[in-house]
């Protein structure tokens, strides 16, 4: 199957039927080869309904659950968004062809090089993904692309009045989840559960025992 043809069937069989029915997310899916963003073994299962590992304990959402979080995030041309764990650029270049203006950060060096040989509409940046990146701030959204069981405060302050969309770990279950920050607090609406790991700086500190 070409990839054509396979990022169709990725649509019809994978986006559509969960209810990512957006047409401009669904265009942007389309224009995106989500095979280039893969190490080259794992190419076979790029359009997969399933994670893909891209470093240890790194991975490219599945498709579904991206789809669901930019369909909920309603994204529009022209927003300033900020994708944290960008890993190799994948949800970037999606959020670029939906004509976001994007900034992709990435802990990653390696990662990062990657991702800026591959997306061309997107300032990739690399830096600590819990500290976000202030300098392009504020963001209209900041996607989460992974899991994190925390949001750090100078994260949310860099989106405060916009929104927010990421796999989010409550109680031990990881859930896309999307909604707002007001105040500097984060107030969202889960829809789908995931596998997603938690992202480097985004685990739940230890509670304290005494």
């Amino acid at each position: 199957m070409m990839a054509d043809e396979r990022r169709e069937a990725m649509i019809d069989r994978q986006l559509r039927p969960t209810g990512v029915n957006d047409a401009g997310v669904l265009a942007a899916f389309r224009a995106i080869d989500r095979a280039r963003f893969v190490p080259p073994a794992a190419e076979p299962l790029a359009y997969a309904d399933a994670a893909v590992a891209i470093a240890p304990g790194r991975v490219l959402l599945e498709p579904m659950i991206l789809g669901l979080l930019l369909t909920h995030a309603r994204v529009r041309a022209g927003e300033r968004v900020l994708v944290v764990g960008a890993g190799t650029g994948y949800s970037a270049a999606v959020l670029a062809a939906m004509g976001a203006r994007v900034t992709a950060l990435e802990v990653d060096a390696g990662l990062a090089a990657t991702a800026r040989g591959l997306v061309r509409d997107a300032e990739v940046v690399t830096g600590a993904l819990e500290a976000g990146w202030p300098g392009n701030a504020p963001y209209d959204l900041i996607l989460i692309d992974g899991a994190a069981a925390e949001l750090p405060p100078a994260l949310l302050a860099q989106g405060d009045g916009g929104r927010l969309a990421g796999v989010i770990v409550d109680g031990g279950v990881a859930r896309a989840t999307a909604g707002r920050i007001v105040g500097g607090r984060f107030a969202g609406t889960a829809f789908a559960e995931t596998g997603a790991p938690v992202l480097p700086g985004f685990a739940r500190a230890p509670a304290f025992v005494f």
